[in-house]
């Protein structure tokens, strides 16, 4: 199943407290609840590169399926992980205390984000 494709953000469930809990500043936080964000994904045998547009903001990634690579997290800093691919639909990393599971299912793209107790879940749907 490849993740190949644009996504638009649907639906986010508990962002603002997630947000708060990575130490987002509130002004950025009100801006990013609001704004619906496209993630695009190219998959290319196990490279992937995943950029995610919100609003003027742009954060882009590239990692390699079970090779360790440096990401950048929605704070601006950067954390080294490696990716690794669960069944044929689902990314799972963790970094920083954080566990980030990607899941693709038809047209929809579930990310999680779980950090402690405390969940955050954002659903897109292709474009």
């Amino acid at each position: 199943m490849s993740f190949t494709g644009k996504y638009e953000l649907q639906s986010q469930e508990n962002f603002e407290p997630f947000m708060k809990a990575l130490g987002l500043p509130d002004d950025q936080i009100q801006k990013g609840k609001d704004m619906k964000s496209i993630s695009e994904i190219v998959q290319d045998g196990n490279k992937f590169k995943v950029t995610v547009t919100t609003g003027s903001k742009v954060l882009s990634n590239e990692f390699t399926i079970g090779e360790e690579c440096e990401m950048e997290l929605l704070t601006g800093e950067k954390a080294k992980t490696v990716v690794n691919m669960e069944g044929n639909n689902k990314l799972v990393a963790n970094l920083k205390g954080l566990k980030s599971v990607t899941e693709l299912n038809g047209d929809t793209i579930t990310h999680t984000m779980t950090m402690g107790d405390l969940t955050m879940k954002r659903v897109s749907k292709r474009i």
